[in-house]
């Protein structure tokens, strides 16, 4: 079968013109023409077409294509994963925009109506979180995907800055309620997951222009565990006796970094299952009673007390994605183990 020009032109999409500047500078000569002259194309030409809108997809400019194809050919099956391979990433790219663009209306809607710079900077922070976290994980992060939760943690911060500067010290109960609401947010922002939250403080760490922005800086972070070290010594202090308060405040707090990837990874191991008497387990509940020991000291009944604390005020697990589940689980490892809880 073969097909004029403009039969050609109306099947694939592209103009008269086009196929016939395609003609002048040699990338796709007709096969064969007409008795009175005009061009006819057959499946080779149709073919050859195909690659070269492929290329053309692909960005290469009509030169090098015309350079591509008089070399060795590739197979078209080939060339054609190529275009599908490019067409699922700029669908990919696509729906990232447009739930980009649903967020923002989301945020529009309730009220909040960002100048041109803040719409800006809320698209940089959306590709910034794509650095860190996949697609899949993101539809998870509500720091992400609710539009209540960023200014929230905008008018967070702008109140420990205000604090600061009115010469609050971590002591003052008004800096130790902020940084309660601050674990409380941050367990509502990450989803309680604690794997997440280490992803943010590296992105945190990495990206100087998100500090920059946020105001999140080194200085009013430090005052926000301090605060919160503080307000939870206020809490155990109602269930602890004077000496053991005295080990508490000498130790409580140091170690805070070291928890989050210990419990990230005793949070995935009971999600996929793992028994409570596998070894890796077994080893991430003695590493806990290692840490928990650090601030506790030995004593069973300081122990007691603490849980006790631990049970009945949630504050003190705010932010930690800390459960039931998950105690019961580093209990069940260390009884398995024969180690002391």
């Amino acid at each position: 079968m073969l097909l004029t020009v403009g039969e050609l032109a109306r099947r694939c999409g592209l103009t008269v013109r086009a196929l016939h500047h395609y003609d002048a500078i040699g990338l796709l000569r007709p096969s064969s023409r007409s008795a009175a002259g005009y061009r006819l194309y057959g499946q080779a030409d149709v073919e050859r077409l195909h690659r070269i809108q492929a290329l053309r997809q692909l960005g290469l400019p009509l030169a090098d294509i015309g350079a591509a194809l008089s070399g060795p050919q590739r197979p078209l099956a080939e060339v054609v994963e190529r275009q599908i391979a490019q067409i699922d990433r700029q669908a990919a790219e696509a729906a990232r925009l447009r739930e980009r663009l649903v967020r923002l209306r989301a945020q529009l809607a309730a009220g909040q109506s960002p100048d041109l710079a803040d719409w800006l900077d809320t698209l940089e922070l959306m590709t910034m979180y794509e650095k860190y976290f996949t697609p899949e994980e993101l539809k998870t992060l509500p720091l992400h995907t609710d539009p209540d939760v960023l200014p929230e943690w905008s008018a967070l911060v702008t109140a420990v800055r205000a604090a600061m500067e009115r010469g609050a010290t971590p002591d003052d109960p008004d800096a130790q309620l902020l940084a309660l609401r601050w674990m409380d947010l941050v367990g509502r922002g990450t989803g309680d997951n604690p794997a997440f939250l280490m992803r943010l403080r590296a992105m945190n760490e990495n990206e100087p222009g998100l500090r920059e922005r946020s105001g999140l800086t080194p200085g009013l972070e430090r005052f926000v565990e301090q605060a919160m070290i503080s307000a939870r010594l206020a809490i155990f202090a109602r269930y602890l006796q004077p000496h053991e308060m005295e080990r508490m405040r000498a130790h409580y707090g140091k170690q805070m970094h070291a928890w989050p990837e210990l419990i990230a990874e005793l949070r995935g191991a009971l999600a996929d299952r793992v028994p409570a008497n596998d070894p890796r387990v077994q080893a991430m509940a003695r590493r806990w009673m290692e840490l928990f020991r650090a601030y506790a000291g030995d004593d069973p009944a300081t122990h007691a007390r603490i849980r006790e604390a631990y049970a009945k005020e949630p504050e003190l697990r705010s932010g930690s994605a800390v459960d039931d589940a998950l105690l019961g689980y580093v209990r069940e490892a260390l009884a398995s183990s024969g180690a002391r809880h």
